[in-house]
């Protein structure tokens, strides 16, 4: 692999927010990251960083800035994806497959200004489910941790991307010590959702059902950290501290499978009925579910 040719696909990105979009309150008016050019003018970064966005600047390893449009993001997968409105001049990043990364690969996590890129291995794989309805069935885990993950471009042995990163999560080590790794999302995920993502923003499947729960595991069941405001389970009802115990009546004790239960439970605008416990009392609670997407702004045209 050639290093200092491969770096030349990683671009940074920054991007504005309008203070009255829905992720505002969360994410921040002002994102900033990285992406990996990954067709002429076509950049994949992590959707974060661009959901609602409506200026971005995507700019080269030399230094070179270039206006973008934010063509589309993917709430089940994490991806986004960036249009460039002007000329990169920026070599693609051929894609590979994560499918066939081992624990103890080498790769390289690149992100940030001037090519900044961690050398790491891959250190685990495994189900991820996040606080806010997002779950990855085989995401990756990379060490150590690149300090400038979000967009960055996870790159095996032969260059190829195999993966976008995403987070940083503290982890167990062989030794039982905690270490900082940066999760990221498996590059597979993407090819079989390109097309619709370039042809028309999202893709074209029936949207999940989505209650606006934040949540987390605590010992042994889940609790409702907070809520979305106006979101479908705070209109319900649904409370901070609320434990959840089920779904119509079938118990739940990990988010990995209170979201498989609820993403069965049909598309969005389905009526899930939770079954949750309320300073020590049973309590039902029925939501209407939604479309997480018409609670975004879309991108605007240009």
């Amino acid at each position: 692999m050639d290093l200092a040719q491969t770096l030349k696909s990683i671009v940074s990105i920054h991007a504005l927010v309008p203070d009255d979009a829905f992720t505002a309150g969360g994410l921040g008016t002002e994102r900033a990251g990285s992406g990996v050019v990954i067709r002429d003018g076509l950049v994949l970064t992590i959707g974060y960083l661009i959901t609602e966005a409506d200026r971005i600047w995507l700019r080269s390893s030399d230094g070179r800035l270039t206006q973008g449009h934010a063509l589309a993001y993917d709430q089940d997968t994490g991806f986004g994806l960036v249009q460039a409105l002007g000329r990169l001049d920026l070599p693609a990043l051929e894609l590979g497959s994560a499918s066939r990364a081992e624990i103890g690969d080498p790769v390289i996590l690149a992100g940030g200004d001037a090519g900044q890129y961690v050398r790491a291995q891959i250190v685990a794989r495994q189900t991820f489910a996040g606080y806010w309805e997002y779950l990855l069935e085989d995401a990756l885990f990379t060490a150590p941790a690149h300090p400038l993950w979000g967009g960055a471009g996870l790159i095996d042995a032969n260059g190829r991307l195999i993966g976008i990163g995403s987070l940083l999560v503290q982890q167990m080590d062989e030794d039982g010590q905690a270490r900082d790794a940066n999760m990221v999302v498996p590059i597979d995920l993407l090819p079989p959702i390109l097309d619709d993502l370039l042809s028309y923003g999202q893709v074209q499947r029936p949207p999940r059902p989505w209650l606006g729960l934040f949540s987390a595991e605590h010992e042994g069941g889940i609790v409702v950290v907070s809520l979305a405001d106006d979101g479908p389970a705070a209109i319900a009802g649904v409370r901070p501290g609320d434990v959840i115990a089920g779904i119509a009546g079938r118990d739940v004790e990990r988010l990995t499978d209170f979201y498989r239960m609820l993403w069965s439970s049909g598309p969005a605008g389905a009526e899930i009925d939770l079954n949750l416990v309320r300073e020590g009392r049973p309590v039902s609670v029925r939501v209407k579910s939604a479309n997480r997407a018409d609670f975004l702004k879309k991108p605007r045209l240009h």
